[in-house]
C-alpha cells in the first residue's frame, strides 16, 4: 500500500460534504498537486464535483497531463470504491460529459444539477453556474478569448510569486486584484450571484452552491445563501459543510500556510 492511500483512511479533518470545483484538470495552471495535498488532510462521505473538472478547451489546443492530474482522477474513483459519494455536476469546460447524465464512472455519478439536504435539513441546489454566463451563452468565442488572457495572467502570476517568495511575502493573485480594481468585474460578479441566488428560488431552495467564477464566498441575501467553492487554479479554495450543517470555505493556496490552513469564511446554516 502506497503512502497515499495509508493517509487517505487518517486524515485531520473529516466533513460530511466537500464541495470542489474548477480544477481545470489538463490545463498548465491546475495546481492538482495542492489539491492532492489539501485530500490527504481533508475528506467527507460525499464529494461534489463542481464543474470544470478537467478542461476540455485545454486539451483541444494542447495536451498537457501530469502525474498529478492522473492522480486525482485516481483519488476520487478510489473513494468511489471505497464507499464515499461522489457526484460530478459539469461545467463548460468540461461539457463533453454532458452526453452522459444518470450514467456512472467507477462509481461517480454525473448529473445535470443536485439538490443537496444539509445536516440541518436545508435544501441546496448544486451546479456550475455557467448556463446563466451571457458571455458563455452568446459570445462563446470571447469566452474562449478571455479564456487565453487568464491563462497568460496566470503564467505571470507565477512569476510574480516565486519573486514574492524569495522575499518570504505570501501568495498574491493578480487576477483577483483585478477583478476588485475593475469596476465592470465587480459588477459581473454581482449580478453572477444574484442571478444563481434567483435559480435557488425557482427550485424552493434555500440556498445555491456553484463555481465557474473563480471567486470563493459564502453570502446570505434576501433569504437565500449564496456559495461559491472558488478554484483549484489560484486561490486553491473548497466548500465544507461541517456535521452540524455548519459551512466554511478553506484555502490551501500557499505553500507557507500548509501547515495552518486559512478559513476565508465560516457561516452557519441559519
Amino acid at each position: 500500500m502506497g503512502n497515499d492511500e495509508m493517509n487517505e483512511g487518517n486524515p485531520d479533518h473529516r466533513f460530511r460534504t466537500l464541495f470542489i470545483s474548477d480544477v481545470h484538470l489538463g490545463a498548465g495552471g491546475s495546481q492538482a498537486d495542492q489539491l492532492l495535498d489539501f485530500l490527504k488532510h481533508h475528506d467527507a462521505e460525499t464529494i461534489y464535483l463542481v464543474g470544470d473538472i478537467v478542461d476540455g478547451w485545454a486539451l483541444k489546443s494542447s495536451w498537457h497531463w501530469p502525474q498529478s492530474h492522473n492522480d486525482f482522477v485516481q483519488k476520487m474513483l478510489r473513494k468511489a470504491r471505497k464507499g464515499a459519494t461522489i457526484i460530478y455536476v459539469p461545467g463548460n469546460h468540461d461539457e463533453f460529459l454532458r452526453s452522459y447524465y444518470g450514467t456512472h464512472f467507477g462509481g461517480i455519478e454525473v448529473v445535470e444539477s443536485a439538490i443537496h439536504e444539509g445536516a440541518d435539513g436545508r435544501r441546496y441546489l448544486v451546479i456550475h453556474g455557467d448556463i446563466f454566463d451571457l458571455v458563455i451563452q452568446n459570445a462563446r468565442w470571447l469566452a474562449h478569448l478571455g479564456d487565453k488572457a487568464y491563462d497568460v495572467a496566470i503564467r505571470l502570476n507565477r512569476f510574480v510569486n516565486a519573486f514574492r517568495r524569495s522575499f518570504g511575502f505570501p501568495y498574491w493573485s493578480l487576477s483577483k486584484w483585478a477583478k476588485f480594481k475593475v469596476k465592470n468585474a465587480v459588477n459581473y460578479i454581482g449580478a453572477f450571484e444574484r442571478t444563481l441566488a434567483g435559480e435557488a428560488r425557482r427550485y424552493n431552495a434555500d440556498g445555491v452552491i456553484c463555481g465557474h467564477i473563480h471567486h470563493a464566498a459564502i453570502r446570505d441575501e434576501h433569504d437565500i445563501r449564496y456559495m461559491n467553492c472558488g478554484d483549484w487554479v489560484e486561490s486553491c479554495t473548497a466548500l465544507a459543510e461541517h456535521e452540524d450543517g455548519r459551512f466554511e470555505i478553506i484555502t490551501w493556496a500557499d505553500t507557507l500556510r500548509r501547515s495552518s490552513p486559512l478559513v476565508l469564511t465560516s457561516a452557519r446554516a441559519a
